[in-house]
C-alpha cells in the first residue's frame, strides 16, 4: 500500500512521512480533504421560481392589471408571486443544509507526520500517503489503512449501521467520520475529500431528490385550467374584435375572467391544508420539514426501514447466558460484572452491569488489579479478592478466552457449538472465564449480546401492513442479526446481503427487491439504489433512518423519516423528524396524511368545477346572448366570499383510506368537469326563467345569477368532500359548516339589500335558494353515477 501511494520506498522515508513539498504537490493534484458542494447563486435560484406555466399566467395577469390600471389586483398578484418564490427558495435549502451537517461530522484537525516530525494540521490539508496517528476519541479524518499499533475499536454505526463497535487491526480500513473508541494506531491516508466513503455519501445527498407528486398534481390541475382559460379568453377577444367592442373594455373583462380562472390561490390553499395537517402531526410527535411530504406519506406503498436505532433501541442488552462450566447464569453474570469498568461508560460493560440482579454484591470484592480491554488481546482482565480467595477473571472474544483459560478440547468444542448456535440466532457472543487461586481456569459461559427491538416496532409494522404498506428492513448489520430482529418483528426471514443483491452482473428490478423481506450489510449507495429502483417502477417509497449512512436514501425517498435521536445530517435530509422514540407515530402519521389528502382532493375538485362553471357560463353568455351575466364587482365579491369556506376545508373531517392513495387526475378532472357543466346548465336554466318567464331586467338577472353562483358553489363543497352521498359520515366539521353557511347568508343579504349589486328582495332570493337546493340533489345523484362508472372502468 505504501508503495502504491508513493509514500516512501525506503524505511527512513516511512519513518519521516511526506515532505512538505510532496504534500503540497499532492494537495494541488488531489484537492483539499473536504466535502465539495455544487452551489448555485441565490439570485439565480430565486429567479428560476418566476419561470414556468403558472408563473407566466400569473405574471400575464399582473401585466393586464397594470394596463387596466387595476393597482390593487396588481399588488396582490405580485405579492403572491413573491411569497411563492420565497417559500420554494426556503424549501430547497434543505439539501444544502444536509451537506453542511455532513461536513460538520468530519474531523477538523489531525496528527500528521511531516518532514520527520509530528504536527497538528487542519484535516483539510491531508493528502493520500500522509502518515497519521489515531487515538481514543479521535474522529478519523480521512479513509485510512491501519499500519501499526495495539489495534482499534471503532464506532462506525453512523456510517454503516453496524450496531456494535468494530475491531480494527493492521491492514484494515477505517472510514472518514468514524470514531475511535479504544486503542492507538498509526495509519496511512488512502483517500481524501469526495473520494472517501463519507464523501461519496455526501455526493449522494446532493444528487438525491425526487419531484413531489403534490407539485406534479398541482401543475397538472393548473395547466388544465390555464389551457381552458387561454382558449376561452381567446374566443372572447376574437368575438369582441369582430363585433367592434372597445378594446379596453374587452381587455378589462378578459382580465377579470383570467384572474377568476387562473388558479393563483390553488398552491396556497393546498399548502395551507398541508400546514394545518403538519400542526396535527406535530402534536402526534412528528415534525414536518417539507409540507409536500404529507401528501406523499398518504401514498407510500413501501417503507424501507433501517434497523439500528430505528426498529431497535440502539443499545446493547445481555440475553440469557449460555452455560459451559458454570452451574447457574448468575455466576456467569457476576464474574463478567467484576471484569467491568463502571466509570468507562463502555456499552458492553453497561449492559452487563444492567443485567446483574444483585449488583450490591460487587462491593464485597476487592479489586487488586484491573486490565482494560485491549483490541490486540481482545480481553479485559481483573484480579480480585473475594471471601479471602484470589480470583482471576477474564471476559472478551471467545477464542481469546479459550486461550487464556487453556481450555480442554472438550470445552473448546462445547464453546464453539454454543457460538454457532448464538450466531445463527443473530447474537454476538462474549466469553467469561475464571480461575480461583491455583486451580485450573474454567470457561464459565457465553453472554449473548444484542440490540433489542423497540417495544412498538412489531405492532407498527403490522398496522402499516394493514394500511397497505409493505415494510422492508435495510441494514448495514450482519445478515444473522438482521434475520433475528426481523423474525421478532414479524417482517420475515427472506434476507440477502448487499454484495449478492447488487452485483455488477445483475441490476435488481423493483419486483425482485419486493420479493425479499430485507437486505443486510448494505452501504449508503445500496439504500439509495433500492429507493431509486422502487421509484422507477412507480412505487412511492418511505425511508426511515438515523445515521449519516441513511442521509442519501432519506433525501431520495418520497418521504424520508428521521427517527428520534437521529444525527443532524439525517434530520436535515429527512421530510419528517420523529420527536418520540419508536415508529408508532408513523402509523398515525400515515392515517392523518390520508385524511389531509382527502381534503386536498375535495378542494381540487371543487376549484376546477367552479372554474369550469364560471368560465364556461360567462363565455357562452357573451357569445350566445351578448350578455355579461355578472359584473366585475360581483366577481370580486364572489371570490371574497368563496375564500372563507375554502380555507376551512383544511379543518374538515375526513375518513382515511384503507390503502395508499394517489392523485387520480382522471377522476378529479372528469368529476369536476361534470359538476362544472351541470352548474352551467343550471345557471342557463335560471337565466332562461328570469328572462323569458319572469321578464326581469338584465341588472336584476345579474344579481340572481350572482346569488345562484354563490349558493350553488358553496353547496358543491359538500358534494366533493367524500365519494358517497353528501349526508354520509363523516359529517362536515363545525368550522367548515358554520363558515360555509355564514358566507351564504352574507351573500344573500348582499343580494336582498343591494350591497354592490342590484337588490332583488327576499322572495326572489329564497326562490334562488330553492332552485340551487334542487340542483344540489340532482348533482349528488349524478356524482354517484360518475364515480361508480369511474370505479368500474378502473377495475375493468
Amino acid at each position: 500500500m505504501l508503495n502504491d501511494l508513493h509514500t516512501a520506498s525506503e524505511s527512513d522515508q516511512v519513518n519521516s512521512g511526506l515532505t512538505s513539498k510532496e504534500a503540497e504537490l499532492r494537495l494541488t493534484e488531489q484537492g483539499a480533504n473536504e466535502i465539495i458542494e455544487q452551489k448555485e447563486s441565490a439570485l439565480r435560484k430565486i429567479l428560476s421560481y418566476f419561470w414556468g406555466p403558472i408563473p407566466w399566467m400569473i405574471e400575464a395577469a399582473a401585466v393586464l392589471s397594470a394596463l387596466a390600471q387595476d393597482w390593487p389586483d396588481f399588488l396582490i398578484i405580485l405579492t403572491m408571486l413573491a411569497v411563492n418564490a420565497g417559500v420554494a427558495f426556503w424549501q430547497e435549502r434543505k439539501a444544502d443544509n444536509a451537506v453542511e451537517l455532513l461536513k460538520k461530522k468530519l474531523a477538523t484537525s489531525a496528527r500528521v507526520l511531516r518532514d520527520g516530525s509530528w504536527h497538528d494540521l487542519p484535516a483539510r490539508e491531508l493528502v493520500p500517503g500522509d502518515l497519521i496517528h489515531l487515538k481514543l476519541g479521535d474522529v478519523v479524518p480521512a479513509d485510512v489503512e491501519l499500519l501499526k499499533g495495539a489495534g482499534l475499536s471503532i464506532d462506525q454505526s453512523a456510517l454503516t449501521g453496524e450496531s456494535l463497535p468494530v475491531e480494527k487491526n493492521a491492514k484494515d480500513v477505517a472510514y472518514s467520520g468514524s470514531i475511535v473508541r479504544l486503542g492507538e494506531m498509526t495509519a496511512v491516508v488512502t483517500a481524501t475529500g469526495m473520494r472517501t466513503y463519507f464523501g461519496k455519501t455526501a455526493a449522494l445527498v446532493e444528487q438525491a431528490g425526487a419531484p413531489s407528486h403534490f407539485q406534479q398534481a398541482v401543475l397538472k390541475i393548473s395547466n388544465a385550467l390555464i389551457v381552458a382559460t387561454l382558449v376561452l379568453v381567446a374566443v372572447i377577444l376574437t368575438y369582441g374584435w369582430f363585433r367592434g367592442d372597445p378594446l379596453l373594455e374587452t381587455l378589462q373583462f378578459s382580465l377579470i375572467l383570467t384572474i377568476a380562472a387562473i388558479p393563483v390561490a390553488l398552491p396556497a390553499v393546498l399548502s395551507v391544508t398541508l400546514a394545518v395537517g403538519a400542526m396535527t402531526l406535530s402534536r402526534l410527535g412528528s415534525i414536518v420539514s417539507h409540507l409536500a411530504a404529507i401528501e406523499e406519506l398518504a401514498g407510500i406503498d413501501v417503507l424501507c426501514s433501517d434497523k439500528t436505532g430505528t426498529l431497535t433501541q440502539n443499545r446493547l442488552v445481555v440475553g440469557t447466558p449460555a452455560l459451559v462450566e458454570a452451574k447457574e447464569t448468575e455466576q456467569v453474570l457476576f464474574a463478567a460484572a467484576l471484569a467491568c469498568e463502571p466509570e468507562s461508560n463502555d456499552p458492553i460493560d453497561s449492559s452487563i452491569l444492567s443485567a446483574l440482579d444483585h449488583a450490591e454484591n460487587l462491593g464485597k470484592a476487592k479489586v487488586d488489579l484491573f486490565t482494560p480491554f485491549n483490541p490486540v488481546s481482545k480481553i479485559a482482565e481483573v484480579e480480585v479478592t473475594l471471601e479471602s480467595e484470589k480470583r482471576y477473571i477474564a471476559k472478551g472474544a471467545p477464542q481469546s478466552i479459550l486461550a487464556w483459560a487453556q481450555a480442554s478440547d472438550e470445552t473448546q468444542a462445547a464453546v464453539e457449538k454454543q457460538i454457532d448456535t448464538l450466531a445463527a440466532d443473530g447474537y454476538r457472543a462474549l466469553a467469561v472465564a475464571e480461575r480461583i487461586g491455583d486451580q485450573p481456569a474454567q470457561v464459565l459461559g457465553l453472554l449473548p449480546l444484542y440490540d433489542p427491538p423497540r417495544e412498538d416496532s412489531a405492532t407498527t409494522i403490522s398496522a402499516l401492513r394493514r394500511l397497505g404498506v409493505a415494510v422492508k428492513m435495510v441494514t448495514g448489520d450482519h445478515i444473522a442479526i438482521a434475520r433475528q430482529i426481523a423474525g421478532k418483528l414479524g417482517i420475515g426471514s427472506n434476507f440477502i446481503t448487499a454484495d449478492k443483491a447488487f452485483s455488477k452482473e445483475h441490476k435488481m428490478t423493483a419486483s425482485e427487491i419486493l420479493e425479499r423481506d430485507g437486505y443486510a450489510q448494505v452501504f449508503p449507495e445500496h439504500k439509495f439504489e433500492i429507493v431509486q429502483t422502487l421509484q422507477s417502477s412507480d412505487h412511492l417509497v418511505g425511508m426511515t433512518g438515523d445515521g449519516v449512512n441513511d442521509a442519501p436514501a432519506l433525501r431520495q425517498a418520497d418521504v424520508g423519516i428521521a427517527v428520534s435521536g437521529a444525527t443532524d445530517a439525517a434530520r436535515a435530509a429527512a421530510d419528517l423528524v420523529l420527536t418520540e422514540p419508536g415508529l408508532g407515530v408513523i402509523r398515525s402519521a400515515v392515517e392523518e396524511a390520508r385524511r389531509i389528502f382527502e381534503r386536498m382532493t375535495a378542494y381540487a375538485i371543487f376549484r376546477i368545477s367552479e372554474t369550469v362553471r364560471v368560465l364556461l357560463f360567462m363565455t357562452l353568455s357573451i357569445l350566445v346572448f351578448d350578455f355579461y351575466p355578472v359584473t366585475a364587482a360581483m366577481i370580486v365579491l364572489l371570490a371574497l366570499l368563496n375564500d372563507f369556506p375554502i380555507m376551512m376545508i383544511a379543518y374538515d373531517n375526513a375518513k382515511p383510506a384503507p390503502h395508499p392513495v394517489r392523485w387520480d387526475m382522471h377522476r378529479v378532472l372528469v368529476l369536476s368537469s361534470v359538476l362544472g357543466i351541470l352548474g352551467v346548465i343550471s345557471s342557463f336554466g335560471l337565466f332562461w326563467i328570469a328572462e323569458s318567464i319572469w321578464e326581469l331586467p338584465r341588472p336584476t338577472i345579474q344579481t340572481l345569477i350572482f346569488l345562484k353562483l354563490l349558493v350553488a358553489g358553496h353547496l358543491t363543497i359538500y358534494l366533493t368532500r367524500n365519494n358517497g352521498h353528501f349526508w354520509d359520515r363523516p359529517f362536515p366539521s363545525l368550522k367548515l359548516f358554520i363558515t360555509t353557511e355564514l358566507t351564504q347568508v352574507v351573500g344573500t343579504f348582499a343580494a336582498v339589500y343591494g350591497w354592490f349589486v342590484e337588490p332583488i328582495g327576499w322572495s326572489m332570493a329564497l326562490t334562488v335558494w330553492g332552485y340551487a337546493l334542487a340542483w344540489f340533489l340532482i348533482n349528488n345523484m349524478v356524482k354517484r353515477l360518475v364515480l361508480r362508472n369511474i370505479i368500474n372502468t378502473n377495475q375493468a
